[in-house]
């Protein structure tokens, strides 16, 4: 790993990885999932009669059992699977809490919506049997800081604490954040990532009224096509994702495995709208350039990227235009969320996470049901099977409704 000074100061050790997705629980079974392309959407019973009864929920998560009945119960979902998440990666970093300089170990988190499920449950709750069935844990268990506070006490992590809140983008902007940190000197660890489980009917069904969830309720396993000429919109997913991050000088310290590390990050705003991106994606290629040039990259030092790729009508064909524009046709492109659909606020750590696997294994998962690619697109999409490539550095890109953009840079140790 290089301590040479980037643009804003030497890079960040990637030292743990922990996750929590539709594809699996943990790294390993994530990552074989993505790998093979195998798409995780499917009829959800509890959106039966909504516009789209579609989703991808992680498969067989057992609050109670991961982190105890007692705990589990007053923890809204996206707490919890950022809790598991972050264990996960801990042990892989080999931190163990408790035996670190805890004002020196900071938690930042990235999360969109909050307790969605339990804000609905209450509200149903007030109106029909009164104000007095409301649970005085409401406020906790939704408000959408609390899941940076309940890392901090789980773990021992005194120093600062924060969630970054902007939308899609939030799990990226959280690393970037976390980044700053380090670079900073104010923490020697952070603890970084994003979560999300806001799989709730007035969610589902306000995203279904807006026009971008997929109406293909009749192959839900379809639903999601990033960069197909048959997309009709993204698949609502939850997850959460958390990365170990260090100072170089720490993380050589104490003899950690450093798996990638965190050159670059940009971060731009389109000021263009609401929901839609700027159709020329002005602010996205802002974003992509200053990530480069904060990592002292070129664009042709650029192998792989990790496209926001939603599989929406607008989104597809803008990103890979602006990726076009800034790379050619040099990288390959692939977008997970093929898998493991859209999760919002943690979607950017979430492929963070497979972009620092991508490096570190050789190879770009394809992007699943991608069997026709839009004749607008005309970037290198990987497809139909994972490519083994060497890899030296590669991008994640995100991108949020209110038009903020976050852009990763990742290389090799």
């Amino acid at each position: 790993m290089s301590d040479r000074p980037a643009a804003g100061g030497p890079d960040v050790a990637v030292t743990g990885i922990g996750l929590v997705t539709p594809a699996g629980l943990g790294v390993r079974e994530n990552w074989q999932r993505v790998t093979a392309g195998e798409a995780t959407a499917a009829t959800d019973p509890a959106f039966a009669g909504l516009l789209t009864d579609i989703s991808c929920r992680v498969p067989g998560f057992d609050a109670a059992r991961e982190l105890g009945k007692r705990k589990a119960w007053r923890l809204d979902r996206y707490t919890q699977l950022a809790l598991v998440a972050a264990k996960e990666a801990l042990a892989d970093a080999g931190l163990t809490p408790g035996d670190w300089d805890g004002p020196r170990v900071g938690v930042v988190i990235g999360n969109a919506l909050g307790g969605t499920a339990t804000f609905e449950e209450q509200v149903r709750n007030l109106v029909v049997d009164g104000a007095q069935t409301v649970s005085p844990m409401l406020v906790p268990m939704a408000a959408a800081n609390m899941v940076s506070g309940y890392v901090a006490m789980e773990f021992g992590a005194l120093g600062p604490n924060l969630v970054t809140a902007t939308a899609c983008a939030s799990g990226a902007t959280a690393l970037g954040v976390a980044r700053d940190l380090l670079r900073s000197g104010a923490c020697d660890v952070v603890i970084a990532g994003g979560t999300e489980s806001s799989l709730s009917p007035a969610i589902v069904s306000a995203f279904a009224r807006m026009g971008a969830l997929s109406r293909r309720n009749d192959a839900p396993e379809a639903a999601s096509r990033p960069f197909d000429a048959g997309r009709d919109g993204f698949v609502l997913a939850e997850a959460a994702a958390i990365l170990v991050l260090e100072r170089p000088d720490h993380a050589r310290a104490r003899g950690a495995r450093v798996r990638a590390c965190l050159a670059g990050y940009g971060a731009s705003a389109d000021a263009h709208h609401a929901t839609a991106p700027d159709p020329q994606g002005a602010g996205a290629e802002r974003a992509i350039r200053a990530a480069l040039a904060d990592a002292s990259l070129t664009p042709d030092d650029i192998d792989h990227v990790n496209a926001h790729g939603t599989s929406t009508a607008l989104n597809d064909v803008i990103e890979a235009k602006v990726v076009e524009r800034v790379f050619g046709q040099h990288p390959a492109v692939t977008s997970t969320k093929g898998v493991t659909g859209h999760s919002l606020g943690a979607a950017g750590a979430v492929e963070a996470a497979y972009t620092v696997l991508a490096l570190e294994n050789g190879v770009v998962p394809p992007t699943a049901n991608l069997d026709s690619l839009d004749p607008e697109v005309s970037v290198d999409v990987v497809a139909k099977a994972p490519r083994h490539l060497r890899m030296k550095a590669a991008l994640s890109n995100s991108f949020a409704f209110g038009g903020q953009n976050a852009v990763l840079v990742f290389t090799t140790p």
